[in-house]
């Protein structure tokens, strides 16, 4: 896969951020832009504490819904401190194993001091420089080798914004719908008193039986319409803390690479990948009660040990608060935490990304080559054979290290690999 990366403080993220990424995408053949929020830039020294961080994580994340062609890392958050350019692309390049070198996008109001970043000649090694527009509407002369798009200068910054917000101006319609409903519900950047402050750990109310609250969907059972693949994502984000929503993102992409690169609906994958772990935010009463509710038995160890129901709680709220019936999404979305005998296509697919995806730590760079980039010894042949070729691969590094942490084994797990056991035999 090619990817293009997109850095900046995103604060707020504005349309020009968005039509820079859509322009890279549709003129230059990536698959997928990496947006990569600064934790603090070099640039910009002091200018990023004018909301938190989770805040510009979330106007990101509310911009970008139900789009796979757009993914968030917050590398550069996690790090801490001024972000380099050359750390970030050293990560990426080891994360997502790019084909070929990834985009870097900077605009020509960067570009003349390029030369005096940190270890840039590494950074033109490494990655191939895109110079858009921001200063300049003609083409302009670099003493590097890049590559410069004629995208529309929009004259648009985060800046502007703010400034505009401060004072209550127009403003709403140079940020992108789901930024301008944070900024408004959190009363950020001045905008009427408010402070981001009191919302970061926020969650949704809880209803009557404990549950949280999650807004219902009224469209039909089977229809996956990028509208609901929106409203489930803004769902997730609204109920999952930070760290956990951009895993629930990473694995929603991924298995929608899986499905498309062995042959099943992508949308299904997106869907399944987004709402995976919305029972994760609940209490073990809840988790029972959800779960109690699918029709399956409940054995020993999950009353011991609740947390393990939280697939099974997300596919019922997914079928009762959203309408979903499709049953392969069900069992995919109820089987991802232990697995089962009896799972089909699309469950291994969401299994592989949960356990794989760009920001999980400690995964074998064997099974990263063939997840992501479907190359090595795991990747070729029949799409049907790969699939299980890598699922088994998966779930073989799971359950050691399950065994590793002396954690028992569910008996569905058991079941499955006994069951994998008798293929391979």
């Amino acid at each position: 896969m090619r990817y293009a990366i997109l850095g900046g403080s995103f604060n707020p993220i504005h349309l020009g951020h968005l039509f820079l990424a859509d322009t890279v995408l549709s003129s230059l053949n990536y698959d997928r832009v990496i947006l990569v929020p600064a934790f603090q830039s070099p640039f910009k020294p002091g200018a990023l504490d004018v909301v938190s961080a989770r805040d510009r994580l979330d106007m990101l994340a509310a911009s970008i819904a139900g789009d796979p062609r757009l993914t968030i890392d917050d590398c550069e958050i996690r790090r801490e401190g001024v972000s380099y350019t050359i750390d970030t692309l050293d990560y990426v390049i080891r994360r997502y194993l790019p084909e070929g070198k990834p985009g870097l996008i900077l605009g020509d109001d960067l570009a003349a001091d390029f030369p005096r970043w940190r270890r840039y000649t590494e950074i033109t090694g490494q990655a191939d420089l895109i110079i858009a527009r921001r200063l300049f509407s003609g083409e302009h002369s670099y003493p590097y080798p890049c590559r410069q798009i004629k995208n529309e200068v929009m004259t648009i910054s985060s800046a502007m914004v703010r400034e505009h917000i401060a004072v209550d101006g127009g403003w709403r319609y140079l940020v992108p719908a789901g930024a301008r409903s944070i900024i408004e519900d959190r009363g950020l950047y001045g905008l009427g008193g408010g402070t981001a402050e009191a919302v970061v750990n926020e969650r949704p109310p809880a209803d009557e039986a404990g549950k949280t609250a999650l807004p219902q969907a009224a469209v039909p059972a089977e229809e996956i319409s990028r509208e609901l693949l929106v409203r489930l994502e803004n769902a997730a984000r609204e109920s999952l803390s930070s760290g956990r929503f951009l895993h629930s993102r990473n694995t929603a992409l991924l298995t929608w690479d899986l499905c498309r690169r062995f042959g099943m609906d992508p949308r299904s994958g997106y869907l399944a990948g987004i709402t995976h772990d919305l029972g994760k935010p609940l209490d073990e009463k809840t988790l029972l009660e959800l779960a109690g509710r699918d029709g399956g038995e409940i054995t020993r160890l999950e009353r011991k040990k609740p947390s393990l129901l939280h697939g099974r709680a997300a596919a019922v709220l997914l079928r009762e608060r959203f309408g979903i019936h499709n049953k392969d999404i069900l069992e995919a979305v109820a089987w991802h935490t232990e697995g089962s005998a009896d799972m089909g296509p699309l469950g291994k697919a969401l299994y592989i990304a949960d356990k794989i995806e760009v920001s999980r730590e400690g995964v074998e760079p064997e099974l990263r080559e063939a997840g992501l980039a479907g190359t090595g010894p795991l990747a070729g042949g029949e799409p049907g054979e790969a699939l299980d070729r890598l699922f088994a691969a998966v779930l073989d590094e799971t359950v050691s290290f399950l065994k590793s942490k002396k954690m028992d084994l569910s008996e569905e797990t058991l079941r499955l690999l006994e069951k994998m056991k008798g293929k391979a035999v």
